[in-house]
């Protein structure tokens, strides 16, 4: 497995890592068989998809317990485990989400994320997590300023429970604020050949200083995988996306037509060459696939072998504009 330097540290992660959202089910996702969840994050481990990506928002801690349950039989360093803090549902904070009956709210309190870790901790069965990170940025009526959600991470740090800090759906000017008052070494967005609204600041930002891009739905929640037909009806999550409305899903459909002989080419599948893609956008940039699956992550692990020539990744690029 190819890995990039982890912001300024020492640590290297895998180029490719796995998110957990789905696996978490609840009404965004649905039921999911628990065995087969744990199952699928051995097999991503085992290939050396070693970056875990979780939150507590993900159904209500369940993603994280589920993790947790996989790591009971792994080795606590053979894996990079990644979660959040940002969103509650249990106490005060501002409007966010409702899922199901459920409000969800933002609150990066000093006081919220110091029982946010504990619980974490908790949920994962382990000591420390690798990257913590901000979900969500806060905003009124319960803002808190970055100087303080940064003081308690610091704070966790210096205790060992986190390794590293990050922050997630963000802008520059606050990536900006967050390196005012300590590390930033990694930084999550959307980022997917059909949503490139990172290029604009972001990731020129992110390299200039040193700090990790990670890229999240780059398969556009499952569009870009090859797996669905014309005829498919989205639900869930996916039912209120941009590219799952019906006039773009078929524009979506008819530039992975053009994909095939580019599968062909490279031996690879429609999800490898979406994933390939993102990854050759730069050497600082590590890409997160959702999986629930074993088939999904023995898959999806192989656009990690692919290495696109210029011309291929300009080419997709084109194809793509011409839909936007």
């Amino acid at each position: 497995m190819q890995t990039i330097r982890l912001g300024k540290t020492n640590v290297q992660i895998p180029k490719l890592g796995m998110g957990t959202w789905a696996i978490g089910g609840g009404p965004a996702w649905g039921d999911r068989d628990e065995k087969e969840c744990v199952d699928t994050i051995h097999k991503a481990i085992e290939l050396g998809v070693n970056l875990l990506d979780t939150a507590p928002a993900y159904n209500f801690g369940n993603s994280e317990k589920v993790v947790g349950k996989a790591l009971e039989k792994i080795g606590r360093e053979s894996v990079y485990v990644i979660t959040k803090c940002g969103i509650v549902w249990d106490r005060e904070g501002s409007l966010f989400n409702k899922i199901g009956d459920v409000q969800l709210y933002k609150n990066l309190s000093k006081e919220s994320i110091k029982l946010e870790i504990e619980e974490s901790l908790e949920r994962l069965g382990i000591e420390y997590v690798d990257v913590y990170m901000t979900h969500w940025q806060s905003v009124e009526p319960y803002h808190t300023q970055v100087s303080e959600t940064m003081e308690i991470m610091n704070n966790l740090k210096t205790k060992g429970k986190i390794k590293a800090i990050g922050a997630a759906n963000l802008s520059r000017e606050h990536i900006e604020e967050y390196l005012n008052y300590g590390e930033l070494d990694i930084v999550q967005g959307k980022y997917s050949i059909l949503d490139r609204q990172a290029e604009e600041e972001l990731l020129p930002f992110c390299r200039e200083n040193g700090i990790t891009f990670q890229a999240y739905s780059p398969l556009e929640q499952g569009l870009l995988s090859g797996y669905y037909t014309r005829e498919y009806r989205p639900k869930g999550a996916q039912a209120n996306k941009k590219w799952f409305q019906p006039e773009a899903m078929q524009k979506v459909m008819d530039m992975l037509e053009k994909w095939e002989p580019l599968c062909k080419k490279y031996g690879c599948s429609i999800a490898n060459l979406a994933l390939a893609w993102v990854m050759a956008q730069g050497d600082y940039i590590t890409v997160l696939n959702g999986c629930s699956k074993v088939s999904q992550i023995e898959e999806n692990s192989k656009a990690i072998q692919i290495d696109l020539s210029k011309d291929d990744v300009k080419w997709m690029r084109s194809l793509a504009n011409e839909i936007l």
